[in-house]
């Protein structure tokens, strides 16, 4: 099972990389966060020669390796409420996870 995005993660997600001016979403896994591992994404105008790459819906993405291993299974998703404006990311593998969502533990 590889990673995915909603359908509004990408249409937010290709409108990012527009006003960015770049043409690729890095996500991937850093160490740090309330609970051990934190998610993030940035702009880059080329994966990285070992990246992953993928495409949903014209919006390019690229994954390291080694994050790739902790976001198998994961949906990207972007939500717009009255207490929430950003991407949610809904990982299997995650055993718990901070209020915010953005960091987890295996």
């Amino acid at each position: 099972m590889a990673i995915s995005f909603s359908d509004q993660a990408v249409v937010r997600g290709k409108e990012l990389v527009e006003q960015k001016g770049k043409a690729w979403l890095r996500l991937g896994i850093r160490g740090g966060g309330c609970s051990g591992m934190s998610y993030f994404m940035d702009f880059v105008e080329a994966p990285a020669d070992k990246d992953l790459e993928f495409e949903f819906g014209g919006l390019q993405v690229c994954v390291d390796r080694k994050s790739y291993l902790y976001l198998v299974g994961t949906e990207v998703d972007f939500e717009t409420t009255l207490v929430r404006n950003g991407f949610v990311f809904h990982n299997p593998a995650a055993k718990r996870s901070c209020s915010c969502g953005e960091s987890f533990a295996l």
